[in-house]
């Protein structure tokens, strides 16, 4: 989620793009890989997501995107107040949208 390749294309829509710090990167993909991957949901891992977005909305974030597929099993956006951007939906739409309107 640091890589230029991913945070240019924001910025070339004037979107200011603020990412998880280090270790909160870090924790992200163990969730991520190690529980999620494998099917295990736990309290603890969505408190501990959500205490990184609610800290990154502290300082200034308007909106979160959740970037890896599995992030939707974990937040929703009835646990933010701030917009949630899922790319496995918003992905899924597009890919309907471009089937239903290809002739």
């Amino acid at each position: 989620m640091e890589q230029d390749f991913y945070i240019s294309k924001f910025t070339e829509s004037k979107i200011d793009i603020v990412v998880p710090n280090v270790d909160e990167r870090l924790r992200d993909h163990q969730i991520i890989f190690k529980e999620l991957c494998q099917g295990k949901i736990s309290v603890e891992s969505k408190k501990e997501f959500l205490d990184i977005v609610n800290t990154m909305v502290g300082n200034g974030a308007e909106g979160v995107i959740l970037g890896c597929t599995e992030i939707g099993l974990l937040i929703q956006q009835e646990d933010l107040a701030v917009p949630v951007f899922d790319t496995t939906d918003l992905h899924a739409n597009a890919l309907v949208t471009f089937a239903l309107n290809d002739e």
